[in-house]
């Protein structure tokens, strides 16, 4: 799904009517004008139902010292049966996602990191996806995080599919 026809909404389920670009630019200075030093963080977590997956992408903005709040699209596929392909499929979403949106982040100054739902523990199965996912990000010029430091994919996009 292009970011440009992906649903946005907040936690309490009140639709984002404008295009994500211009509502994440609204936040961004209305957050500056009252004096937050902001942090974003994007990622994407999936869950298999039934014969489709769903997905949840998360923009998090973290006002240092001060809490945070989220921005969540869902959307869904055809079944992936193979576990990489849908962890890497999760990684594009927030690539995308941050990709679309951080010549806004360069502009104001915020910080940007790209989250992964991929442990770092070789002993559980998504770790298969690390290396190509942390490539992925990294070769974006995005910062990256992976289990168990990737809280916006897996606490916050979790809770959200």
């Amino acid at each position: 799904m292009d970011i440009s026809h992906m649903k946005w909404r907040r936690l309490n389920g009140d639709l984002v009517k404008q295009p994500i670009k211009a509502r994440v630019e609204k936040i961004l200075l209305h957050e500056q004008s009252i004096g937050n030093k902001l942090k974003i963080c994007i990622g994407t977590d999936s869950q298999r139902r039934g014969n489709k997956t769903e997905f949840a992408t998360v923009i998090v903005f973290l006002r240092e010292k001060k809490g945070g709040f989220m921005l969540i699209s869902n959307f869904h596929q055809p079944n992936i049966d193979s576990l990489k392909e849908r962890m890497i499929l999760e990684v594009s979403k927030s690539v995308e996602v941050a990709y679309h949106l951080c010549d806004l982040f360069d502009l104001y100054n915020v910080d940007l990191e790209v989250h992964a739902d991929i442990n770092t523990d070789p002993h559980f199965k998504s770790h298969l996806a690390l290396k190509e996912a942390m490539g992925y990000i990294l070769a974006m010029g995005f910062g990256f995080k992976a289990k168990p430091d990737a809280f916006a994919s897996s606490s916050c996009a979790d809770k959200v599919i």
